[in-house]
């Protein structure tokens, strides 16, 4: 055990060593260079700089800000209810787009926040009451929007559910008119 402790140690000092090896470059006649990780004739170091990184932001912070005329935060408001058109369950035959419109009840207070995900995805801008859909393809699309506060707290939500159908060679839209039927 102490053996296996020993050549891991032993092993992890080499791989760091070589990490913090210094790097040197010789440039060639024709301007090519050659670099090593040891000393070479004519060759000088060169000053790696870190690696750049990057640390996501705090999730919790929010990016909306409030002004002067925003009203003092309630924490009691609760908006009596919010929808989305088209209608739960609504169906529509073959249109070319679709106009979505979130509506809250009473109407949006200043500084509150509308959300909106058409089909698990972010509709166009940060504060979507309204979106239009284009082009539509068959099938069912879900529509979610969340109401929240300047403080991040959610003050009401509502999904809505809509069915496209859009006519095929099979179930053509429009049926050409019966011929009359011959009398005699």
């Amino acid at each position: 055990m102490k053996r296996s402790c020993l050549v891991i140690l032993l092993g992890s000092l080499c791989a760091v060593s070589t990490a913090l090896a210094t790097t040197y470059v010789r440039v060639e006649k024709d301007g090519t260079k050659t670099y090593s990780d040891r000393p070479i004739p004519g060759g000088e170091p060169v000053d790696l700089q870190p690696a750049q990184t990057y640390s996501a932001p705090n999730e919790n912070v929010s990016p909306r800000t409030t002004s002067a005329n925003t009203p003092a935060p309630d924490s009691n408001f609760r908006y009596d209810s919010c929808s989305v058109m088209p209608a739960n369950d609504s169906t529509l035959m073959n249109p070319e787009s679709v106009s979505i419109t979130a509506n809250t009840s009473p109407p949006l207070r200043g500084g509150d926040f509308i959300s909106m995900t058409v089909d698990g995805q972010r509709a166009n801008g940060s504060d979507s009451r309204s979106h239009t859909m284009a082009p539509v393809n068959r099938g069912t699309h879900v529509v979610a929007i969340t109401v929240t506060s300047p403080a991040g707290a959610v003050l009401c939500s509502s999904t809505s559910s809509f069915h496209v159908q859009q006519p095929g060679l099979n179930s053509p839209a429009r049926q050409p008119p019966p011929r009359p039927r011959p009398r005699g």
